[in-house]
């Protein structure tokens, strides 16, 4: 069996697993969640981050190198963060039309409303934007920021190209190091197994199946929201000819993974790979695909809309045009920033519901089901970040074949002509 279909068996075995624990040994479930499935699940994660920052780093740097010059990085970023927001405007209104029309906060029964001592700053493009920019990229790759490693990277392989000759010895180095992560990242997918059973069967038996009943409507709108944007995205990929059925195909074992961990940032190597497989450029892959990552979060858009609609609609909040507008706003905004790890939903959660003034206890209600919805979430992540790539190396190609000859190459062509 193949990585993909191991990975999709553990999952199915540790929710089994995980449920059994909390229906028949509640005793056994804390001592064994604390000194076996959360340890193991953490260390998983560990090593999967531990080759995450190099082979961004080292990938984006080999790609660079590829690029023919600093205009097309600038001509590949300019049209990734327009169709990034494109369909990031989707996903949010998707979010909140089918909140909207669900209702799945109205009617709710049977929850205790527990308090919740957190807080939270209005989200601010301005400062936001200006954190992207490193101070030091050295700190960049030891603290693990993502998008400040990919700036980092791009500007190191700016001046790589400026450099010419004298920078061959640094490049060599980088590959090296690609090549030396891509090997350890091998050996770790042999532990994947193990360590999305630990995940999601310590998730099961601490949380346990009862709060999904009284939250069922919830998840069924987050679930066939996120499903009705991958269908959009199989659709756009259809229209620019992109192959979505091998797309889907190729990137199987990255969106499993995604699933299974619900970590964008552990699924990353997965998908670079997998890119070889679908047959995607490798200067638009090194490039496009790393940059998703930290910024590409459909999943989280479409997860956060509906947050916060559900969160207003049970404490029946007014649903107006201006909380509708500030849900908007705020959800897109958070989605360009959210940490690609398990959890951060929840960091992001209240954000958005302080930015709109909605109650921060809906953060209790559905924090006992975020780490099951977060699967979906970072599966629509991935989905939308490898999509994005896809069509952009569709729009250079399409640009390429309708772009006029110039000047220089028609005297060639007709000098060439005369000749003959």
């Amino acid at each position: 069996m193949n990585l993909s279909t191991i990975i999709m068996l553990a999952l199915g075995v540790g929710i089994g697993f995980g449920a059994l624990l909390h229906e028949a040994f509640p005793a056994w479930v804390a001592p064994l969640d604390r000194y076996g499935l959360a340890p193991l699940g953490q260390v998983f994660l560990r090593l999967i981050q531990f080759v995450v920052v190099p082979i961004v780093f080292s990938s984006l740097i080999m790609g660079l190198t590829r690029v023919q010059n600093a205009a097309q990085v600038g001509r590949y970023t300019a049209k990734l963060l327009f169709s990034y927001l494109v369909t990031g405007v989707v996903a949010v209104g998707l979010g909140l039309a089918t909140a909207l029309l669900l209702h799945p906060g109205v009617g709710v029964t049977g929850l205790v409303l527990a308090k919740v001592t957190t807080t939270a700053t209005n989200p601010n493009l301005i400062d936001w934007l200006v954190s992207l920019i490193p101070v030091n990229p050295l700190q960049a790759l030891s603290n693990g920021n993502l998008l400040q490693t990919i700036i980092s990277g791009a500007l190191i392989g700016i001046g790589i190209q400026q450099a010419g000759e004298k920078a061959r010895p640094f490049v060599a180095f980088v590959e090296s190091v690609y090549a030396i992560s891509e090997k350890i990242l091998l050996g770790i997918l042999y532990v994947a197994p193990i360590g999305v059973f630990a995940l999601i069967s310590s998730t099961v038996a601490v949380q346990g199946f009862s709060i999904l009943s009284r939250l069922l409507t919830y998840m069924v709108a987050v679930v066939l929201a996120i499903a009705i944007m991958v269908v959009i995205y199989g659709g756009l990929l259809g229209l620019v000819k992109a192959k979505p059925i091998h797309f889907f195909q190729s990137f199987f074992p990255s969106f499993s993974l995604g699933f299974g961990t619900a970590s964008s940032n552990a699924a990353l190597p997965i998908a670079l790979n997998n890119a070889e497989t679908y047959g995607l450029s490798p200067a638009i892959a090194s490039f496009a695909i790393p940059l998703g990552t930290a910024l590409k979060r459909d999943g989280m858009a479409v997860g956060q809309a509906i947050n916060a609609l559900f969160v207003a609609q049970l404490y029946d909040v007014p649903i107006t045009a201006s909380l509708l507008s500030a849900i908007f706003l705020s959800t897109l905004l958070v989605s360009f920033s959210t940490a690609g790890v398990p959890g951060a939903g929840i960091v992001m959660m209240t954000t958005v519901l302080t930015a709109t003034g909605l109650p921060l206890e809906g953060v209790a209600i559905l924090a006992g089901v975020d780490r099951l919805m977060d699967s979906f979430h970072t599966t629509l992540n991935l989905i939308g970040n490898v999509a994005n790539a896809a069509i952009l190396e569709r729009w250079e190609h399409a640009q390429q074949e309708t772009t006029p000859l110039s000047s220089l190459q028609l005297e060639e062509i007709s000098f060439e002509k005369v000749q003959d």
